[in-house]
């Protein structure tokens, strides 16, 4: 039996067709629905021109890169080979899904949000007399746009240094070049959260022995993490995101509990008694805690997946051939997220 995958003419046009991948384009030349109820069904348009041309990029015995350019038509497929990889990479070490409320996907570089500031009376669940007006909720564009910035990694090699490594190697360091661009879209995640995004909308700040948080500066304590929680109403405070103060929390007698500390041995997942998910990156400033609604924080504008740059790619040109990805944030509400710092410990005689 013919099927249709074996017949698609590849060229390095289908990358540059506006407003759709290259498997994008190629399910619309070869779309999976046709396949169900054939072995070939679990396979996408891409995966199914790797069958076609018999490479294997996984496994001991994958096959070397090379195979991408036995044909040109089979070199096509390099560059969406590598945007796989490197995309894998990011969600494997990627946090934002478990700190972005929503996610907007744009074509350009200009967005502006939106945002709604209540105010403590339209935060208070009152009582409609009937006749009497139904309390309002504003929602205004923000006044400046949505910053975006691009993350990526250049790569370079020579087409001789790789050609006979297996693809499963070469897949480690791609994966590695996407870990490196989630954690730089982390730390702009945790600027905006923390900073703002140039709204006048930086998150309010709390300092642990200071009202109205209790406690002694330079010391993390239980009661000083419960009193930051309450600033949190209407909102729930359902995710910290932490770096050095990792250890801090650690330290709390109640993070040894049967539920946190079961937890933390068992899986090496945090989750305080209060049940915040505890997230670990090293752009949280040191002696930081960054609390949040996750459902109501931040907004991720994402003006590009993965781009790689193809022509180089299928040319072989792999010595200076960029990889990144063009994404920005914005917050939604401001108080939704807010900052405890841990503080200075008040020098020996202070009172």
């Amino acid at each position: 039996m013919a099927y249709q995958y074996e017949t698609v003419k590849l060229d390095k046009g289908m990358y540059s067709e506006a407003g759709r991948s290259f498997t994008q384009v190629l399910e619309k030349c070869d779309p999976s629905e046709q396949y169900r109820g054939t072995a070939l069904e679990h396979l996408d348009a891409f995966q199914r021109q790797l069958k076609r041309f018999g490479i294997k990029v996984k496994g001991t015995d994958s096959d070397v890169v090379a195979k991408f350019f036995a044909t040109w038509e089979s070199a096509v497929l390099f560059p969406e080979y590598v945007a796989r990889a490197v995309h894998q990479g990011m969600e494997e070490s990627d946090i934002l899904p478990r700190m972005v409320a929503t996610e907007t996907q744009i074509q350009g570089m200009d967005y502006r949000s939106i945002a709604s500031t209540p105010t403590e009376e339209e935060k208070s669940l009152m009582t409609v007399a009937e006749g009497t007006a139904i309390p309002e909720t504003r929602v205004h564009t923000q006044e400046n746009l949505v910053t975006l910035h691009k993350r990526g990694r250049m790569l370079v090699a020579s087409y001789e240094a790789i050609q006979f490594q297996r693809l499963d190697l070469f897949s480690v360091t791609l994966r590695q070049i996407g870990a490196y661009i989630s954690r730089m879209h982390v730390a702009d995640a945790i600027g905006v959260l923390q900073n703002g995004d140039g709204n006048q909308n930086a998150a309010p700040v709390y300092t642990v022995g200071t009202a109205p948080i209790g406690g002694t500066a330079g010391s993390l304590s239980y009661d000083a993490l419960v009193d930051f929680w309450s600033q949190f109403d209407p909102y729930t405070m359902n995710t910290l995101v932490v770096g050095d103060a990792v250890a801090d929390l650690l330290q709390l007698q109640q993070m040894q509990d049967g539920t946190a500390g079961l937890t933390f041995h068992g899986t090496g997942s945090l989750v305080t008694p209060m049940g915040a998910e505890v997230l670990r990156s090293s752009a949280v400033p040191s002696g930081t805690i960054l609390g949040l609604d996750r459902n109501y924080a931040l907004e991720m504008v994402r003006a590009s997946d993965v781009l790689v740059e193809y022509d180089k790619l299928i040319d072989r040109q792999l010595e200076r051939a960029a990889i990144t990805s063009i994404a920005g944030f914005a917050k939604i509400f401001t108080e939704a997220s807010k900052v405890l710092k841990i503080g200075t410990a008040p020098a020996q005689g202070d009172s």
